[in-house]
């Protein structure tokens, strides 16, 4: 399958990635330190887990951009508190930003190429794996919802792509 996303495609889904997480993480930031590492069934054991596996997901991919070759998950242990977590994320979203500004349109749309887990060389649409972060990133908001609802708290307001253009056009 042949896909090409220009760069303003590239930064819209990037814009709309950070905006949904702000969104929840606003809503994360209402609980007390117990309710954060309270075990709940899900993908993973706490909110603050699930938060933890987002950035770390992340941080693997923007690593991989740079160049590097990570082996394995940042384990996020010095990860303990929200503020901590946030402070480290909008450092990776300034990353990640530069690595678009960096690629510039011909770059988007081009393969790159890394080493997966394993340490064997892969080559793939940039385009794809932009999708994949954005994606995977929805999937997991998503169970982190969930979680909030568990424990008898309102969600995050909305965090649908549709939600973020049409707030998007009346800016």
């Amino acid at each position: 399958m042949s896909y090409q996303m220009t760069l303003q495609e590239a930064r819209a889904l990037v814009d709309y990635h950070y905006w949904a997480r702000d969104r929840l993480l606003e809503a994360v930031a209402k609980l007390t330190a117990e309710q954060y590492t309270q075990r709940i069934e899900s993908s993973f054991p706490s909110i603050r887990d699930t938060l933890v596996h987002l950035w770390a997901a992340e941080s693997v991919w923007v690593a991989r951009w740079a160049g590097d070759a990570p082996t394995a998950l940042p384990d996020g242990r010095e990860l303990t508190d929200l503020p901590a977590l946030q402070e480290s994320w909008l450092a990776l979203e300034h990353r990640l930003r530069g690595v678009l500004t960096r690629l510039g349109e011909d770059g988007v749309r081009s393969p790159l190429e890394f080493r997966g887990y394993d340490g064997k060389p892969r080559r793939e649409p940039f385009a794809q794996m932009l999708q994949h972060v954005v994606n995977h990133g929805s999937y997991h908001r998503g169970q982190l919802t969930m979680m909030l609802r568990q424990l008898g708290l309102p969600p995050a307001k909305q965090m649908d792509l549709i939600a973020f253009y049409r707030e998007s056009a009346q800016t």
